[in-house]
């Protein structure tokens, strides 16, 4: 038993983290119609620029998260505002290509600025265990935890009970008829690139203390908060969550359970034959279009 609580705590934190990412895809798909392939180089350019001002201005970690986040809120505008705003006549297909190239842009000009030699971010909480019926956790990975259920929670609360709330999901609804009935739908998407970005940073700076900072850090974040978005299905918000949480942790029971080496080949075969039979996911509903 304790041993399965064990991989049961694990999976959550990990689930936290690929949950963050898959956040930052699904807000910018439902306001912006389109899939945000740099949203993992998003999150490890925000986790670069978190550990430059940790090792070069020696600030309280805490601090430095913050000014990483604000950080983010600007290169998230400046994306919106330089790249997105002139993509509103291009095909779908066309502005995913875009994101692609902006992912080669990121991936180009981090080791321009930051440089080529890894980087090391250290825990929010260094040290510390906690016990719960048996299985051990770090207290850091008891806060990521927390703080990752946390800010998908207070998402939630600002779509479900705030104008925000409201003009994203309208938007997300349909963005002509949104602008018809007045809701600023610029303001919209600008805000959820800054958000994309922020999230992507937050799932950055949870996952570099795990291994070193390069450019190479949100690839698995990445290429599992995309399965999730899948796997959940993209026409809810929580969907994704919900798809991310069950990565983690069932990733985390095969590898144990069945193979170290194979486990997460069968998650994924597994997801695939799901969605054969359920294309748009978890929770997501078919649409149909009347013609």
């Amino acid at each position: 038993m304790s041993t399965f609580l064990q991989l049961l705590l694990k999976g959550l934190e990990t689930g936290a983290i690929y949950a963050l990412a898959s956040l930052g895809i699904i807000i910018v798909y439902r306001t912006n119609f389109m899939i945000n392939f740099a949203q993992g180089t998003m999150g490890m350019f925000g986790a670069y620029i978190v550990t430059v001002i940790f090792a070069k201005m020696n600030l309280p970690l805490v601090l430095c998260i913050l000014l990483g986040i604000i950080a983010g809120i600007l290169i998230g505008f400046v994306v919106d505002f330089v790249i997105i705003r002139r993509t509103k006549r291009v095909s779908g297909s066309g502005k995913e290509i875009i994101t692609l190239g902006m992912m080669m842009i990121f991936l180009g000009i981090a080791p321009l600025i930051f440089g080529v030699e890894p980087m090391r971010l250290p825990k929010l909480i260094e040290s510390g265990n906690v016990s719960i019926l048996g299985a051990s956790i770090t207290l850091n990975g008891l806060f990521n935890i927390i703080f990752g259920l946390g800010v998908t929670v207070a998402l939630f609360l600002i779509l479900q009970k705030t104008k925000l709330g409201l003009a994203i999901r309208t938007t997300a609804s349909s963005e002509r008829t949104a602008r018809l009935m007045g809701v600023p739908t610029k303001l919209v998407t600008l805000f959820a690139w800054a958000l994309a970005m922020v999230l992507g940073t937050l799932a950055g700076v949870m996952v570099a203390p795990m291994t070193s900072v390069t450019t190479a850090l949100m690839d698995t974040v990445q290429v599992s908060a995309f399965i999730a978005c899948v796997l959940g299905g993209f026409q809810t918000f929580y969907g994704p969550v919900i798809g991310a949480y069950i990565i983690a942790i069932l990733g985390n029971m095969l590898s144990y359970y069945w193979s170290d080496v194979w486990g997460q080949q069968i998650l994924y075969i597994a997801i695939i034959i799901f969605i054969i039979f359920k294309p748009v996911g978890l929770v997501g509903k078919k649409t149909i279009k009347k013609v």
